[in-house]
């Protein structure tokens, strides 16, 4: 008897041990990761760089805080940066998922990026999902695939070419840029009624210094020795409660799933890519192009700043061009 009760006793305090953590909903909006806050830590070492700034051009039309989903009474919101010049054939379309850790950071980060893509030939997306303040995994994809959805259910009005649509993030936008793109056509990502006929597949994938795996030997995610990790936060579990978690919520985990050419641009601090060579070896095998463009000396937040962001573009629209050529 007193065997079945210790035995009893030690699995509900297993149970109780691995329920998954709130404590990170907090329901207010964390800002403490912003352009702003990253260029004050940047410059003491890079004191040269400069923040880049939003810049109207003449060639493109913007709509901003268009409603993109509906989540209970939340409202996900998105820009969008087009070619103001209609084409019958429609332009290649890029959607751009900010940074902060899954937790911080904010779609309008990234309007220079979509502005500049936008005079490129892009018609160029920033958009809003809700962080692990408000959500835990895996409502940022679903609010990411929703994104996806709504481009394509409104591609005439945004003079889109569906067939040609592309992803991109940064740091933890490039996270879920990969995941997104790795995971297309699996229906336990497509939850929610936002535009449920159009697709979610991208066609290409530009991973900007995003960890391609939480659970790789290179990854910084998962400390939670002095404080509490981003991704901790995000999953609601340490590494050590749900292992099986953390590994399926890596791209790598997918990789064999994924056909869209990949760009990664990093930076020169590796733990941010932890993953990527052995994504690449995955994608060769299967045939699938990819490219690595890495910026020596450079910061984690290299693209928000010169002397990086001119190169950045460069690189994006390059390979973009390049691959929807092919196609």
């Amino acid at each position: 008897m007193k065997f079945s009760f210790v035995f009893i006793f030690s699995l509900l305090c297993a149970s109780v041990s691995m329920a998954q953590s709130t404590k990170g909903l907090t329901g207010k909006p964390d800002t403490s990761y912003s352009t702003y806050s990253a260029f004050r830590s940047t410059a003491k070492q890079y004191p040269d760089i400069r923040i880049v700034r939003e810049k109207k051009f003449p060639s493109v039309k913007e709509s901003r805080g268009l409603v993109y989903c509906r989540v209970g009474k939340r409202d996900l919101r998105i820009d969008a940066f087009q070619p103001a010049k209609k084409r019958s054939s429609g332009y290649p379309a890029v959607l751009i998922v900010h940074g902060g850790g899954w937790r911080s950071g904010n779609r309008t980060q990234h309007i220079p990026l979509a502005q500049h893509l936008a005079d490129a030939g892009f018609a160029s997306f920033t958009v809003e999902y809700r962080l692990s303040t408000e959500a835990l995994y895996p409502a940022a994809v679903h609010d990411v695939k929703a994104a996806l959805r709504w481009m394509r259910a409104n591609a005439k009005k945004f003079n889109i070419d569906s067939s040609k649509i592309a992803i991109t993030g940064f740091s933890a936008g490039g996270e879920l840029a990969a995941f997104v793109g790795t995971t297309s056509g699996m229906a336990r990502f497509e939850v929610g009624e936002c535009n449920r006929s159009q697709s979610s597949d991208v066609q290409a994938i530009v991973d900007i210094d995003g960890t391609l795996s939480f659970v790789h030997p290179e990854s910084g995610e998962g400390d939670d020795r002095k404080s509490t990790s981003a991704a901790t936060y995000w999953f609601g579990y340490g590494k050590a409660e749900n292992p099986d978690l953390w590994k399926d919520a890596s791209p790598l985990t997918h990789a064999a799933n994924n056909k869209a050419p990949v760009l990664f641009l990093n930076s020169s601090v590796e733990r941010m890519h932890a993953g990527r060579d052995d994504f690449r070896k995955v994608l060769n095998a299967n045939g699938v192009y990819s490219e690595v463009f890495t910026f020596e000396n450079s910061p984690h937040s290299f693209c928000l700043f010169e002397p990086w962001f001119d190169p950045t573009v460069q690189h994006i629209t390059r390979f973009l061009n390049q691959v929807f050529a092919k196609k």
